[in-house]
């Protein structure tokens, strides 16, 4: 198993977010990969740098427009003589225009944004890309017979949307590694998200799409982030329609009520027929992770590692949330102990 990883996540650092109504340090930090990484020595695996790629890939899942803000997004900041972390502050929600891009550069960020949780700092970009760029160099190893990857991605992306950041996110990596391995001419691709919190983002890229199933278990959107996104009913549109599975449960769900629904969302995967398999790894369903609800055991990531590598699709596993930072490394080993 091939494992991808690029330092330069650490230049996503600093700032605060607004979670539920108070103003908090970013529960995704830097410490995150760093426990990983422990984990990962600790087993006996190495790690490789991921490939440079052009950042015109990233138009394979996300809008021109929305990538250049990102692009220059915290040069402009520093132009007004700011310093610091970026937040919105005003979001175009129900009544007001979308379909104009303001110049101004709050009014911007507002628009491109979906939540105040997600502060811009100096190296997000680069942070940012070399995440991205990880996935792709993961998905690029798949295409070329590696049976499984693992991309150790930071900032995550499954928020992230064609032309929106939010909950951590800022490119897609999950979708822009399902793309890369349509382009290497994988007819049928599968997305599971088993992330706390559901993968607005990558439904929404594929939400049309009948050559990307997606498939979500996560937290009930009527109590738990994104809210907005993730209920059951929503099941794709035009040739997309029935290709976008949603398993919300509700808060405490343990082992044996997550099983019930992971063998149901992997029975959609394996009559999918995918060619190849993504997986968006949160690992934020643990039970002491202090922003999600769950209570799945450290011995649960063991079992959920073996439910997926059972189907033996070749797969790409992105790394997405989890914030109990001292656990996080060796739950996240669990998983990866079965395709390794």
């Amino acid at each position: 198993m091939k494992l991808i990883h690029s330092p330069l996540h650490a230049l996503h650092d600093g700032g605060m977010e607004l979670h539920r109504g108070e103003l908090v340090p970013c529960y995704e930090m830097p410490a995150r990969v760093d426990h990983i990484l422990a984990a990962i020595a600790r087993a006996g695996w190495a790690v490789e740098a991921p490939r440079e790629y052009d950042d015109a890939v990233f138009t394979s899942v996300h809008d021109a427009d929305y990538l250049a803000f990102l692009r220059g997004a915290y040069d402009a900041w520093r132009a007004e003589g700011r310093d610091g972390f970026m937040l919105p502050g005003a979001f175009p929600a129900r009544g007001l225009r979308r379909d104009r891009v303001p110049t101004g550069l709050h009014a911007r960020l507002g628009y491109y944004a979906f939540d105040a949780g997600s502060p811009i700092v100096a190296g997000t970009w680069q942070a940012a890309r070399a995440a991205a760029h990880c996935a792709l160099t993961a998905a690029d190893l798949v295409a070329a017979g590696e049976r499984s990857t693992y991309a150790l991605c930071r900032p995550p992306g499954h928020h992230a949307g064609r032309g929106m950041l939010g909950g951590y996110c800022f490119l897609n990596n999950a979708a822009l590694a399902a793309q890369r391995l349509r382009d290497a001419g994988m007819a049928r691709i599968a997305v599971l998200d088993v992330d706390y919190h559901h993968g607005n983002g990558t439904q929404e890229i594929f939400w049309d799409r009948d050559d990307v199933l997606f498939v979500s278990i996560h937290g009930d959107p009527n109590t738990e982030y994104p809210f907005f996104l993730g209920h059951a009913d929503e099941r794709g549109a035009g040739a997309g329609e029935g290709y976008n599975h949603n398993f919300p449960l509700p808060r405490g769900t343990d082992w044996a009520g997550y099983a019930a629904a992971l063998e149901t969302a992997l029975g959609h995967v394996v009559d999918y027929a995918p060619q190849a398999l993504v997986v968006s790894l949160g690992v934020d369903i643990f039970e002491g992770d202090p922003i999600s609800q769950f209570r799945l055991g450290a011995a649960d990531f063991t079992r959920l590692g073996a439910h997926i590598a059972a189907l033996e699709l070749p797969t790409v596993l992105v790394q997405e949330g989890g914030y109990a930072v001292a656990e996080i490394g060796d739950n996240v080993a669990s998983v990866l102990a079965a395709f390794a």
